[in-house]
């Protein structure tokens, strides 16, 4: 909820509506993203880099990027008149979730306001069963999927072979709004949320991958390595680039799937395309049109991070090079443990002193159980080693131990 106008905003907390003085200069183009997490956060630290104007639109100041970016304005992304007043100060308006309404976004480009990835690619984000019946109409190889209603219908789409997996049409990320369900009972459960839901067959998949890909409103288009995304209760811990063991054949195909994904689609930005490595062949999974935790890695080792990426793709600039910097990176999540915020800072010495090779980037989030505060990366050679290097440094800010999961 924002402030009524009438009162005053806390110390330290800018009033809804009310822009932010010296956050642009006259000829740079100014970006707006709507959404104050890590994502902008991060976004933020590119644009200095860049030299151009930033701004966020957060619900609060005690938002990630709202602790650091001068250009921060209150509101709420459900109301258009707060997304409207945000857009009217910037050339550009993006995103650092996929939850705003679709037919605000509609609203927006009726009113001349340059959104990019725009309503229409968007959508396939936010409606997960859009989005399937779109890849599947591309001839893209997807989990077999139908929406579903009633339990009926679950046990149609099963045929007697579960589990079955239940997702939420919308709303749903980092493992929230999916549920596998072992049996009929399991599903009527699911079904008494009365959320919409579509079913799909449970994938018994080799490993999970990941691409993101970039795209310009002209059309040009970037690429960067395919990796290898290690998930445990439905939240990416870990992240390897470039995938170990992955052949150039299979790369290959994975970074073309990207592209031609965000080409059909019309997105402007960066798209992750989640993806299952099978016996039988890669499957499509998950899109997103924005930053996402599978490129954390690139801000140490890649050319160009994907934060600038998305920045420059955004502002249609010629976009940067994906390339390695390092043979191989790897990067871990950092949750939140046992310790609160002090905590976590203290135990930085043992963490930076038993490897100096560690960057941290923490998040400025309040420390709560499980939530994803921080990440860990390493740049170097040998991928199991900098694993249980990243685990350990990961481990140790979240318990006060490296043998921690």
């Amino acid at each position: 909820m924002t402030d009524s106008p009438g009162e005053p905003a806390p110390p330290g907390q800018v009033p809804p509506g009310v822009p932010v003085a010296g956050t642009a200069v006259a000829g740079v183009p100014v970006v707006g993203m709507v959404g104050g997490g890590q994502l902008a956060r991060m976004t933020a630290t590119a644009a200095i880099g860049l030299g151009v104007g930033f701004r966020v639109l957060a619900e609060s100041a005690a938002e990630s990027a709202a602790q650091v970016v001068a250009g921060t304005q209150l509101g709420d992304y459900r109301s258009l008149d707060d997304l409207s007043g945000f857009a009217a100060g910037c050339d550009v308006l993006t995103f650092d979730h996929e939850h705003v309404p679709g037919a605000h976004l509609a609203a927006l480009e009726a009113a001349g306001v340059q959104v990019r990835p725009s309503a229409a690619a968007l959508r396939f984000t936010q409606d997960k069963l859009a989005m399937r019946e779109r890849l599947a109409g591309l001839g893209i190889t997807c989990p077999r999927f139908a929406p579903v209603a009633g339990l009926a219908e679950v046990e149609a789409f099963a045929a007697g072979r579960w589990p079955v997996v239940l997702k939420a049409v919308s709303g749903g990320y980092d493992g929230k709004g999916v549920w596998v369900c072992a049996s009929p009972d399991e599903a009527r459960e699911v079904l008494a949320h009365g959320v919409a839901l579509m079913a799909e067959e449970y994938v018994a998949f080799d490993r999970e991958l990941a691409v993101l890909a970039a795209r310009s409103p002209h059309r040009q288009g970037a690429v960067y390595p395919v990796v290898e995304t290690v998930q445990r209760d439905g939240i990416c811990r870990e992240v390897i680039a470039p995938a170990p063991g992955l052949g150039p054949g299979r790369s290959a195909q994975a970074q073309e799937l990207a592209l031609r994904v965000a080409e059909e689609l019309g997105v402007t930005g960066l798209l992750a395309v989640e993806m299952f490595e099978t016996a039988a062949g890669l499957l499509v999974n998950e899109l997103a049109m924005r930053p996402h935790n599978c490129g954390h890695w690139t801000i140490e080792g890649a050319r160009t991070s994907q934060f600038e990426q998305h920045l420059r793709a955004v502002l249609d600039l010629p976009l940067g090079s994906p390339t390695l910097t390092a043979p191989v990176t790897v990067m871990a999540n950092v949750l939140g443990g046992d310790g609160d915020d002090a905590e976590v800072y203290d135990r930085y010495i043992h963490v930076m002193a038993g490897d100096p090779a560690v960057k941290v980037h923490m998040y400025g989030k309040r420390v709560r159980p499980g939530r994803k505060i921080g990440h860990v990366t390493l740049t170097g050679g040998d991928p199991a080693g900098l694993a249980d290097r990243a685990r350990r440094a990961a481990s140790y800010l979240r318990w006060g131990k490296e043998d921690g999961e």
